[in-house]
């Protein structure tokens, strides 16, 4: 048992250091606390309901670039990080398939999301990322009942 505890320790030793990125870690990145309400503010500032929808905001009045929307916040069965937002929102190409041909990407597989790199501040950035992190929930896995696998009462061999 020891043995085993100290090759464990070993694998651990040797595994760590190759989750360290270089100058390319994530490491240490952490953006200040963003306000919600001014991140709205920004996100109808900058015509976002054009080719997005978020629950609880009325795009009644809104010329759509985009039909349907592509609804922000959802239920997933995985987090949505602060990361993952704010890379959505300064590289949105970063996630998008390669693969079959999108309605929302151009055609070299690219987003089509505009560029806004040049046009948030960092501070609009926060408070967008921390007025749409609330709208997507962790929504666990659906049950699956396997009712075919159940014995029915009575139906168990006896012990002998």
């Amino acid at each position: 048992m020891r043995k085993v505890s100290i090759f464990a320790a070993l694998v651990c030793i040797l595994i760590l250091p190759s989750c360290d990125k270089g100058a390319n870690s994530p490491r240490g990145f952490s953006l200040p606390q963003g306000d919600p309400v001014i991140g709205k503010q920004v996100f109808v500032k900058h015509n976002c309901l054009s080719c997005h929808s978020v629950a609880g905001l009325s795009d009644d009045n809104v010329e759509r670039e985009w039909s349907p929307p592509i609804v922000l916040g959802s239920n997933s069965s995985i987090v949505m990080t602060y990361a993952q937002l704010v890379t959505g929102i300064i590289n949105p190409s970063h996630r998008l398939s390669r693969g079959e041909s999108w309605s929302n990407s151009d055609e070299n597989g690219d987003s089509i999301m505009r560029n806004y790199n040049d046009v948030l501040t960092v501070s609009e950035l926060v408070d967008v990322v921390t007025y749409l992190q609330p709208h997507y929930k962790v929504a666990p896995w659906p049950y699956t009942s396997n009712s075919i696998y159940k014995i029915p009462n009575g139906a168990l061999p006896e012990k002998p």
